[in-house]
C-alpha cells in the first residue's frame, strides 16, 4: 500500500511516496498527478548498465511516454552535460523530467528545468542564471515538473537550490530561486539496496551533516529546527550502522531514507532557512576536485566541529548533539567497542568514530587530494555562502587552511 504525503509539514510540495515499487509509483503519478505524456528520463549510468531499473521504468511508463533518456552524469553536475540535456529535452518537447539515481542527477534536472524556462543555449546563458554579480535581474520560474527516484541519501531532492560546476574553472556555482526542486520524490528501499555501500553510506553521512550543521548552527535556528535535526539523527545514525551490518535489512534502508527527509526539513523549515556551515561550504568546492558529495562530509564534518569548538563558537549546541548521540545504544556500543574515552570525547570525536565504523574516508589523502590543491581549494571556499555563515565566519584563506590541515 502506498503512503503519499507532503515531505514537510505545512508545505504542499514536494510529496513523498513509499510503499509501491518505484516503477509502479512513477507510472501512476506521471499520469494521475502531473497529467504528463512526454517524459525525459535521466538515469544513473551504473543502474542503466548493471541493473534492469531503466527497463522496468520504461516498461511501466510505456514506450510512447518516454521521449528521451540520458544515461549518467558526472559528479557535481557539469555545465556542459546540463546543456546537452537541455538541448535534448527541448528537441523532445518533454513535459516532465524524471531522475533515478544520485544527487548530481537531481541537481542536473533542477538546473535543466530552469534553463529550459529561460531559453538557455550556451554556457554564458547558464552563467546568468547562477548566483553572483552577473546574475540576470529577471529569471523565469521552471514550468516542467520533476519526479525524483533517489538511490542515495544526499537529499538534494528536497531543496529548491542546486549546484553545478563550470567545466573550465572547476568552480561550483549555486542556482537558487526561482529554481524549483522535484514535486514528487519516490522512495523504494528495495531499489536503494542495489546502491553500492560507498555511495549509500557516504551520502548517508551527508544527510548526517545536514542534521549536525543545523543543530549546531547559530543563525535562524529554533526549537523546532533543533528537534527536527535530532529526530533525523535518531533515524540516520542507527540506520546507517544497521545497513553496514546487514544489506538485507530493508527497514534500515527505509529509516535512512525517511531520516534524510527529516534532515532536509530541519535545514529548510522557517521563513528564513537555517544557515549551515563550513563542512557544506568547503565541501562544495572540494567536490569538483573529484570527491563524491558524501565523501566531502565524511572528511570535513568532524574537523569543522572541532574548529568551531576550538574557537568557542557553539560549544553548548555541540554538547547537546554529543549527548543525544551518546544516548543512542548503537552509538554507545560502538564507542565501547572502539575504546573511545567518552568522558574526553567531543562531538567531532563521536562523528569520527561513526564515520570510521562505516568504513568511509577520513582524510584528503584517502581521496587522492594532495597539498598542492589546498591553496586553490581554500580560495574557492571563501566564495561559498555557507563558509560565511559558519559559526566562525570564514573570511580569510588561513581559516580554511586551518581546517584543511586537520584532514590532510
Amino acid at each position: 500500500m502506498e503512503t503519499l504525503r507532503p515531505a514537510f509539514a505545512g508545505r504542499p510540495r514536494p510529496l513523498i511516496s513509499y510503499g509501491l515499487s518505484f516503477a509502479a509509483a512513477a507510472a501512476q503519478h506521471v499520469k494521475q498527478t502531473f497529467q504528463a505524456s512526454r517524459v525525459y528520463v535521466i538515469c544513473s549510468r551504473s543502474l542503466a548498465r548493471s541493473t534492469d531499473t531503466l527497463a522496468q521504468l520504461q516498461q511501466s511508463l510505456g514506450a510512447d511516454t518516454v521521449v528521451g533518456v540520458r544515461k549518467g552524469m558526472q559528479s557535481h553536475t557539469l555545465w556542459s552535460e546540463v546543456l546537452e540535456i537541455v538541448h535534448d529535452a527541448r528537441r523532445a518537447q518533454a513535459d516532465l523530467l524524471l531522475t533515478v539515481g544520485g544527487g548530481s542527477l537531481t541537481d542536473g534536472a533542477k538546473v535543466v528545468a530552469l534553463a529550459l524556462a529561460n531559453d538557455v543555449t550556451t554556457e554564458a546563458d547558464l552563467h546568468k542564471l547562477s548566483v553572483g554579480p552577473d546574475q540576470s535581474p529577471t529569471i523565469t520560474a521552471p514550468r516542467i515538473p520533476i519526479i525524483s527516484i533517489p538511490t542515495s541519501l544526499s537529499a538534494g531532492e528536497y531543496s529548491n537550490f542546486a549546484g553545478a560546476t563550470n567545466d573550465t574553472t572547476r568552480r561550483k556555482h549555486s542556482f537558487q530561486a526561482p529554481l524549483q526542486g522535484p514535486q514528487l520524490v519516490i522512495l523504494d528501499p528495495d531499489l536503494a539496496r542495489s546502491t553500492p555501500d560507498h555511495i549509500w553510506l557516504s551520502t548517508g553521512v551527508r544527510a548526517v551533516d545536514h542534521c549536525v550543521e543545523t543543530a549546531v548552527a547559530i543563525q535562524n535556528t529554533s526549537e523546532h529546527t533543533d528537534a527536527l535535526a535530532l529526530q533525523a539523527l535518531g533515524r540516520l545514525v542507527p540506520g546507517l550502522l544497521r545497513c553496514k551490518a546487514d544489506h538485507s535489512d530493508r527497514d534500515a534502508y527505509l529509516q535512512c531514507q525517511l531520516g534524510s527527509v527529516d534532515a532536509m526539513a530541519a535545514c529548510t523549515t522557517g521563513a528564513v532557512a537555517v544557515q549551515l556551515g563550513a563542512s557544506h561550504g568547503i565541501g562544495h568546492q572540494l567536490g569538483p576536485l573529484g570527491v563524491g558529495h558524501g565523501e566531502t562530509s565524511c572528511i570535513l564534518l568532524p574537523a569543522v566541529c572541532k574548529f568551531n569548538a576550538r574557537h568557542n563558537a557553539n560549544t553548548a549546541r555541540q554538547a547537546r548533539v554529543r549527548d543525544f548521540l551518546l544516548a543512542q545504544p548503537v552509538v554507545a556500543e560502538l564507542l565501547r567497542r572502539r575504546s573511545v574515552d567518552v568522558s574526553a570525547a567531543d562531538l567531532g570525536d563521536l562523528l569520527d568514530a561513526v564515520i570510521r565504523e562505516l568504513g568511509m574516508p577520513r582524510s584528503l589523502h584517502d581521496v587522492h587530494v594532495g597539498r598542492d590543491k589546498l591553496d586553490g581549494l581554500a580560495a574557492n571556499s571563501l566564495h561559498d555562502r555557507w563558509c560565511q555563515s559558519n559559526p566562525v565566519p570564514l573570511k580569510e584563506k588561513e581559516q580554511v587552511l586551518e581546517i584543511l590541515e586537520m584532514v590532510v
